[in-house]
């Protein structure tokens, strides 16, 4: 049964055919709680009038503690401001008043998810979240942010760990090229099992690379980006987590929608920055922004990005600006340019290279210890590539 909260008095009416005969309508929030402990309900509905911060305030409380149950809100008007404060909240999916057919899909993908995360939990599998989350951002192109994502993915899935690496650059993801795959299928894919996505879907879209690291590749056309929604992220994120036990998150250099949802779910906020004013600026203000739509902060690593330039800036410099100290340092290197064009993962390619070393640390220390690996002995006894610059 479906619960529409809703002030208007012909609502019911109005959505009745989208939302189903047995749909009940409640005008306060309090009146919420008695329905659902007076029948089995899978599904809330928000009405456009209804305050967003009420409605956000509901879904959060019932992510928490009726994960199962779906939330979507209806608005006279869609903006970004709004559906980020939505999605962050749990609601589901965010749809225009007026737009039937799309209320209609909304409510069949809400349903269908409903009913398989009911089946995981009745199979005693919880919500499926074992798998650790860690995505790469950087505000600003060009400053390594694939490489690291790739031979990070690489290495982790090299010391045994099932390990997914998503190209969320969803226009414009250099993923699949830089470890010389051509895969057949893409994220794109996964459209077409919005609302009812399962690990064997899954399965079927990736690519396998030798080093045993499944890859889910951007779209080979930048036109299908369009047409991924940010729901869809939140719904791959989840199925991978029971999957996986790292999945690593390759993303645009913008706080997109999609980056947004899954930095949300990130375990792990990998940001990267390189020794120069406009990468270093741009990053500040991608985390003020994180800061301001309440992401933690827990989580975040500064990764500095060929850090031995000599371009008169320092590292110091860098902690300074962006009010957070580095946590790892990757040198240059001529060998890392040669490993893209020839579509390897340096780090398995080259493991003595320096900055293969540095990525393993990086590995290591801020990621496989942060959850309780147990590290080689050799890998501890490292000299630290890390330093505070304080």
């Amino acid at each position: 049964m479906t619960i529409l909260w809703d002030l208007d008095p012909r609502s019911l009416d109005t959505h009745r055919y989208a939302l189903g005969a047995d749909t009940v309508q409640v005008t306060a929030a309090g009146q919420i709680d008695l329905a659902l402990h007076e029948g089995t309900h899978r599904l809330i509905v928000i009405g456009p009038d209804i305050d967003l911060d009420a409605a956000c305030a509901l879904a959060e409380f019932q992510r928490i503690h009726r994960p199962e149950l779906g939330v979507l809100l209806l608005r006279h008007r869609v903006d970004v401001t709004t559906l980020s404060h939505a999605l962050r909240s749990g609601v589901r999916e965010v749809i225009t008043l007026g737009d039937q057919t799309a209320l209609t899909d909304a409510v069949r993908r809400s349903l269908q998810l409903t009913a398989q995360l009911a089946g995981h939990t009745a199979n005693g599998n919880g919500a499926q979240s074992d798998g650790r989350v860690i995505t790469v951002f950087s505000a600003k192109g060009g400053v390594g942010k694939t490489t690291i994502a790739t031979n990070l993915a690489a290495y982790l899935a090299s010391t045994g760990s099932r390990t997914l690496i998503v190209d969320l650059d969803l226009m414009f993801g250099d993923v699949a090229i830089s470890l010389q795959l051509a895969p057949e299928h893409s994220i794109g894919d996964l459209m077409a099992m919005s609302g009812h996505l399962d690990a064997e879907g899954l399965t079927s879209v990736v690519t396998r690379h030798d080093s045993g690291l499944d890859v889910l590749a951007a779209p080979a056309d930048p036109g299908v980006a369009d047409r991924v929604p940010a729901a869809l992220a939140d719904e791959l994120i989840r199925v991978a987590r029971g999957s996986y036990d790292y999945i690593v998150v390759d993303t645009p250099p913008s706080l997109t929608e999609h980056v947004l949802t899954v930095c949300d779910h990130s375990d792990i906020t990998l940001l990267i920055a390189t020794l120069d004013i406009p990468a270093i600026k741009n990053l500040r203000v991608a985390m003020s922004a994180l800061d301001t739509l309440g992401t933690s902060q827990e989580g975040r690593v500064v990764v500095l990005n060929r850090a031995d330039a000599n371009v008169g800036l320092k590292p110091g410099d860098v902690e300074v600006a962006l009010k957070h100290s580095i946590n790892g340092q990757i040198p240059s290197s001529q060998a890392v340019p040669a490993s893209i064009n020839r579509g390897v993962a340096l780090v398995l390619d080259d493991p003595r290279s320096p900055v293969s070393a540095a990525i393993r640390e990086l590995a290591d220390r801020e990621v496989r210890a942060r959850f309780g690996e147990e590290i080689a002995p050799e890998a501890k006894r490292r000299p630290s590539l890390f330093r505070s610059h304080k």
